[in-house]
């Protein structure tokens, strides 16, 4: 069997586990679709170099100096009023502090960025470039890691409604939320072109990082943009959901 079919086998298991069935033990079910992918890997015959396992040193260097910039962003997005309500999200919004660092400091790491950097930067690309050109394997592994995000799209949609306007203007809700994850589709597969890329640069651990500091950040930039609002969103401006991205 090509080791491709149980790799999208598990990966597919995974994302309904992890956003629909039981998201608080995400960075269990990750942990072990994580191995599942390396042993599938490995088993393919593919070493731990292909895989992205190397140069660390230089991983970390890219990865934290770009996840400074992100740091940057966000604290100005937060700072200036016209901005600040893209960043009320209910899904960090609605947690306790000791949930938030549960996220922030768990979930993000163990339950998101584990499994999706060594899944779409490490075993697929390499899978696929065994029997497809290079540059066709990472478009490819990117066009999948944004199909990946559609169930957090949806539950996206629900609980920041600004993003939601942003995207689709003053529309009915079914149209906003169509457009919010065709939308989210397509920019994490942007994101996942410039994921590689970084993964190629200073191999799985300079997106890794970036990819932290991203989602990480956004939970703490989602509360300090509450403390900073003079009327933060109520009931008639957002919706709890359940999962997270």
């Amino acid at each position: 069997m090509n080791p491709l079919v149980p790799a999208l086998g598990v990966l597919v298991a995974a994302n309904v586990m992890n956003n629909r069935i039981a998201p608080r033990w995400a960075p269990v079910t990750s942990a072990v679709a994580t191995g599942a992918l390396a042993a599938i890997a490995r088993r393919g015959g593919l070493t731990w170099p292909e895989l992205g396992f190397r140069t660390p040193r230089r991983g970390a260097a890219i990865g934290g100096t770009l996840a400074a910039g992100v740091a940057a962003g966000y604290a100005a997005g937060v700072a200036l009023p016209r901005t600040r309500p893209l960043f009320h999200d209910e899904r960090a919004l609605a947690l306790s502090r000791r949930r938030l660092l549960e996220e922030a400091l768990v979930q993000v790491p163990a339950g998101t960025v584990l499994l999706e950097e060594v899944a779409f930067r490490g075993v697929l690309p390499a899978l696929l470039g065994r029997s497809v050109p290079a540059r066709t394997a990472v478009a490819a592994s990117a066009a999948l890691f944004g199909l990946w995000h559609v169930l957090p799209a949806l539950d996206m949609a629900r609980a920041n409604p600004a993003l939601g306007r942003l995207t689709s203007g003053e529309t009915g809700d079914g149209v906003e939320t169509a457009r919010l994850v065709a939308g989210t589709v397509v920019s994490t597969g942007i994101a996942g072109l410039l994921f590689h890329e970084l993964r190629r640069r200073g191999g799985l651990l300079a997106p890794s990082v970036l990819h932290v500091a991203t989602n990480s950040l956004g939970y703490l930039a989602a509360r300090a943009a509450r403390r900073l609002s003079p009327h933060p969103p109520g009931r008639d401006h957002a919706r709890v959901p359940g999962g997270a991205v």
